[in-house]
This record gives structure tokens, C-alpha cells and sequence, in this order.
């Protein structure tokens, strides 16, 4: 047994001691999403995926959400395959040469601008993936849908208007794409887990992060962060937001497993609005009173930041062709950004409940649970 695997084993039995008893259910699912309660995978996501699940399985179906001491964000793979956890918030981006394919789509995250369109965009992207699919049946995985934050701005502890001003710091990055970034505008990226920033910044190891302005109350970095630089760096899309353990998956009927992948669907669009849209709000006005300055960037760094990103497909391509022997990704990508597209007129003026009902049409309705998954 590994340390790993005896740590959370240790905190597992610490959470389900603590826990609230459930409601008389069928089968009670421990589910995790990695991320501390203020965080809106967890308080949001989540929280509200447990009512879901309750109604379309009638009530057969439960979930005891375990905490990041149990599954952290970068843990989400190992816990899942060795049944710790059962559903869990996997990132792709974690993990690009494990799971190339979900990652791609992943490598374009500094294009989009929608976040509800671009994660209705990976959910159908990786739903109807053949190659998506097959490497996460590879490793035991099940894919139930995606979500998205806002657009990343850069947090730090001292201000950032010019590309001079970017030179020579640290910043911690969430994938590749905003390494690339950093690193083009003579940054150092940091690629640690989003659970550790707090600390990271708070000992000096980094001067700030590239992140949604949601992370100030999520991980308390309101406490640390001095400037908010207002930029287009794009959004987290690469998400597996209820990735189901094979086993687990395996044991459920169709018709269980068709309430599970209803309540993910409805949940995932719940944590786009939060994340997205209403916790940016929030965390801005609380930035404001906290004395954080957000610092309108040079019109010279936006217009560097849009020819870099404009540089981002090609890039994609080439990196999935080379470190992965992807030969037709420029076809995968073409076909992301077609559905990026699609899902821009469709989202347009819809509520959470309503863009997940058109995703349960469009993706969901035409999944055969039957051998989805299998």
C-alpha cells in the first residue's frame, strides 16, 4: 500500500466518522471534488449534485462528499482508480500525457471567452471523442461532464501594467497554456496545485498567480494579493467534473446510471454560473473593500497577450503531434473550436437549468448507456 494511499485511507475514516448519517438510500457514493468547501466545485457543484442525484434516482442513489485531505486536485486519478474515491474532479490538464486527447482541447484555453459555451463545448467535445474515450477506459474512468471559470486575470503582490513588469516573476500557472504564457513574457511558471497557493505566496515562493478573481475568496488569497491586473487570459475549461470510477460504474443499472449522468449534467452548468459569473461579482466587490487595487493593464501588454493567444491553435497542434504522435490533431481541434462556436449561439441569454436541458438534448439524449463507458 502506498503513502499516499494510506494517508487518505487514514482521512477517509476521520470524514465518514465526522459524517452526518445519510438518508436510507440504496447505495451511497463517496465523492470528492478536490477542492475546499469555499471553492465553487465543492460548495456549489457538489453540494448541489447531492439533491440531483437524490431526485432523478428517485432516491436510490446517495453521495458523502469527502474533503482535499482526502482527494486533492492532483491526487483526483489515483484515488478514483483505487476506488478511494468513486466520483472525483479530475483536471486533464494534470495529467497531458495520460490523457492527451481531453487535454487538447485543454491547450486552447486561452481562446475562449464564454464560459458556459466553452464548457458545453468539452462536454459534447469529449461525449463524442472515440479516442477521448478510449483513454480514459484505459485508465478506469468515466467522463460525466465539464465546467468552466471565468476569465483569468493575474493576482499578485505587487502591480502588473506593462510586459517589463511581468519579466522575472513567479506565477503560479494551472496547466500549460499560462506556463507558455509566462514563460513568453519572461515570468517563471509555477505549476503547483491550486490547493497550495495560499501558502506558496504567503512564504514568497511566488509573487502571484494566474487565476480566476474568485481564488481571492476561494483560497483566501484575498488575505495576500495587493493588485488584481485586469487581462484576457482565458478560461479553465479542461475539466472532468464528475469522473465516475469504472468499477463503480460498472456496478450501477442503466437506468442509475442515467440519473447519475442527469445530475452531473445539471450540476456542471450550476458550477459555470457560480464560478463564471455571480463568484467574480462577489469576489470583486470584497477585493474592493479589502484595499486590493485592480490595475488596468497597458494597451500594449493586452494587444501582446491577444497575438499570443492568436498563436495558441497552431501551437496546440504541433505539441499534440509531436509529444503525443496525435497526427490528425488539427481535425480535433477544428472540431473543438466548431463546437466552441456552436455552443456561443446557443448559450446566449439562457439560465444554468436551461443550458443544461439543451446539453441533455444535444449530448446526454444521445448517449447508449447501455455501453457508454464500457
Amino acid at each position: 500500500m502506498t503513502t499516499l494511499t494510506r494517508r487518505a485511507l487514514a482521512a477517509l475514516a476521520v470524514t465518514t466518522a465526522l459524517a452526518l448519517p445519510a438518508a436510507a438510500q440504496d447505495r451511497t457514493l463517496r465523492a470528492a471534488p478536490g477542492t475546499p468547501p469555499g471553492h465553487p466545485s465543492n460548495g456549489v457543484m457538489y453540494q448541489n449534485f447531492l439533491g440531483y442525484l437524490a431526485e432523478s434516482s428517485d432516491g436510490r442513489l446517495g453521495a458523502t462528499i469527502l474533503g482535499p485531505e482526502v482527494a486533492s486536485l492532483g491526487q483526483m486519478k489515483d484515488a478514483l482508480q483505487s476506488q478511494i474515491v468513486e466520483i472525483g474532479n479530475l483536471l486533464p490538464l494534470y495529467y497531458p500525457a495520460e490523457l492527451p486527447f481531453m487535454a487538447l482541447a485543454g491547450e486552447l484555453s486561452l481562446i475562449p471567452g464564454n464560459p458556459h459555451a466553452a464548457g458545453a463545448a468539452m462536454t459534447e467535445f469529449i461525449v463524442t471523442c472515440e479516442p477521448c474515450q478510449d483513454e480514459l477506459r484505459r485508465f478506469n474512468l468515466v467522463y460525466l461532464g465539464s465546467g468552466t471559470s471565468d476569465v483569468y486575470e493575474i493576482l499578485s503582490t505587487r502591480p502588473v501594467r506593462t510586459a517589463e513588469d511581468l519579466r522575472g516573476m513567479r506565477l503560479r500557472t494551472g496547466g500549460a497554456p499560462w506556463a507558455r504564457l509566462a514563460e513568453h513574457f519572461g515570468a517563471t511558471p509555477a505549476q503547483i496545485s491550486v490547493n497550495d497557493t495560499f501558502e506558496a505566496m504567503s512564504q514568497g515562493v511566488i509573487d502571484g498567480s494566474i487565476a480566476s478573481v474568485a481564488d481571492l475568496q476561494s483560497f483566501r488569497l484575498i488575505e495576500l494579493v495587493t493588485h488584481v491586473t485586469e487581462l484576457p487570459l482565458g478560461l479553465y475549461q479542461a475539466t472532468s467534473n464528475f469522473t465516475v470510477s469504472s468499477a463503480t460504474w460498472g456496478s450501477l443499472s442503466q437506468e442509475d446510471k442515467e440519473a447519475l449522468a442527469e445530475a452531473a449534467n445539471l450540476a456542471n452548468a450550476d458550477m459555470t454560473q457560480r464560478w463564471g459569473y455571480d463568484m467574480p461579482t462577489e469576489a470583486i466587490e470584497a477585493a474592493e473593500g479589502a484595499g486590493i487595487e485592480f490595475v488596468e493593464a497597458d494597451a500594449s501588454l493586452i494587444q501582446a497577450v491577444e497575438e499570443f493567444a492568436a498563436t495558441e491553435r497552431e501551437t496546440a497542434i504541433r505539441l499534440a503531434q509531436e509529444n503525443f504522435g496525435i497526427d490528425d490533431a488539427s481535425d480535433h481541434v477544428a472540431r473543438f473550436l466548431s463546437l466552441l462556436e456552436k455552443w456561443e449561439g446557443i448559450v446566449d441569454g439562457l439560465e444554468p437549468a436551461e443550458i443544461a436541458a439543451r446539453l441533455q438534448d444535444e449530448v446526454w439524449s444521445q448517449v447508449d448507456f447501455a455501453t457508454y463507458g464500457g
